[in-house]
């Protein structure tokens, strides 16, 4: 097994909701593992050097002792108890590890299954139940469903954590492992043990399986002449969709645009810019703040929505790209926001795909809104709070749609409280 330290870049723009952690260690660039040669014609023979490296720089050899990693790789291809073990899955997870020693549970290295499953995502096909799945509070999480996939079928909704899998417990799981424990063939189950806020005993929920082919765009015109424009995600084809729907409103002369983005976890820069042009035009859209510079974002399309009474649905399954769009309509006054607070995911990943198959995406920067207020770990405020409940949602009762409607046809009346 060759492994080499040339990459293949993808576009900076990569910002989905796809979130991991793990353990320590560290792989220098370059290091080769021939399978054929073994793991001990590849251990260093000084204490102070890396095969293939020579000298250990000084400040990291003071912290560092290269030999103890490759003692425990020894100790484990001769002392665990299930043999052979195999070489290629020890050094990918060396690897993650490394990669997880940032503590930030959105840099993660992925293997070439992992690499492989991400990138269909993006795609917007794959075979499981059609969840979102992040990391929050140290819980593996349910961040959205996809509309009208097996997980919403079932009943799961944004901000279940996910407390096994198949009876294996999810602590200190990472998602990328959980997202290999989910999916699998179309008609098999997997049953999931979940928490839900509100709820005393945890919920057992068998799914089953399907191929899910993600539609990103659907828009409907109602008989008041306002247009609804659900977006489930931000992938490679979700801006030429999106410019079909604005065509047709453009067409009609729709009253009013309700721009439904709830359960939506986001995906690619470059869509999110796309979609918040049609209203800002070549204004700011987004700010990207690295170590020690900002980078400012600007819309890419004359604003052809801009005048347009908007109204734009979030909740706590909408977030990354959703939050860029949201926040950029809500800074300049372009749209209402409502529902609730939004997740909270604005932080950048640089992916880089590597000869093997395998990638890594390493957090590079945060992301702000044009009058400079922080989305990561903070989120959007809606201007309008709704809540939707989980009796609402059995009864097909949306109250966050209805106030929508009320305040593009100037009947909605705030309630104050006291």
């Amino acid at each position: 097994m060759s492994i080499s330290s040339s990459v293949h870049r993808m576009p900076r723009s990569i910002c989905l909701l796809v979130i991991v952690l793990a353990a320590t260690v560290a792989f220098s660039t370059g290091f080769f593992v021939g399978e054929s040669r073994g793991v001990r014609s590849v251990v260093p023979q000084g204490e102070g050097k890396v095969d293939g490296q020579g000298e250990i720089p000084e400040y990291l050899a003071e912290d560092v002792d290269f030999k103890q990693f490759w003692e425990i790789w020894n100790l484990v291809k001769d002392e665990f108890y299930r043999q052979p073990v195999s070489e290629k899955q020890l050094y990918y997870g060396a690897l993650k590890g490394m990669v997880a020693g940032t503590g930030d549970p959105y840099t993660v290295y992925l293997d070439p299954e992992e690499a492989t499953e991400f990138a269909a995502n993006l795609e917007g096909s794959f075979e499981g139940i059609g969840a979102e799945i992040g990391i929050k509070e140290d819980r593996l999480q349910i961040v959205a469903p996809i509309d009208g996939a097996p997980a919403q079928k079932a009943g799961l909704m944004p901000g279940d954590w996910i407390v096994m899998i198949d009876g294996v417990e999810t602590t200190g799981m990472s998602v990328e492992e959980a997202v290999t424990h989910i999916r699998g063939e179309g008609g098999t189950q997997v049953v999931l043990t979940i928490g839900r806020e509100g709820e005393d005993a945890l919920l057992e929920v068998s799914i089953t399986r399907e191929k899910i082919v993600i539609d990103s765009v659907k828009w409907s015109v109602d008989d008041d002449n306002i247009m609804t424009i659900s977006l489930s995600t931000f992938n490679h084809d979700t801006s030429e969709l999106f410019n079909d729907a604005i065509q047709e409103a453009l067409v009609s002369d729709v009253r009013g645009i309700i721009l439904d983005m709830r359960s939506n976890p986001g995906g690619l820069l470059t869509t999110a810019i796309d979609i918040a042009s049609a209203w800002v035009g070549y204004d700011p859209v987004v700010i990207e703040r690295a170590q020690d510079n900002a980078k400012t974002y600007k819309g890419v399309t004359t604003a052809r929505l801009q005048g347009v009474p908007t109204v734009v649905l979030v909740n706590g399954g909408s977030a990354s790209a959703s939050e860029i769009v949201s926040g950029a309509l809500q800074d300049y006054g372009y749209a209402t926001l409502v529902g609730t607070q939004t997740y909270g995911k604005g932080s950048v990943q640089d992916y880089q795909s590597l000869e093997d198959g395998s990638a890594v995406k390493i957090t590079t920067a945060e992301w702000y809104t044009p009058k400079g207020r922080t989305i990561h770990e903070e989120g959007i405020t809606p201007d309008v709070v709704v809540e939707y409940s989980v009796e609402q949602y059995k009864d097909k009762v949306d109250p966050q749609l209805d106030t929508a409607r009320e305040i593009l046809l100037g009947t909605y009346e705030a309630t104050v409280s006291n």
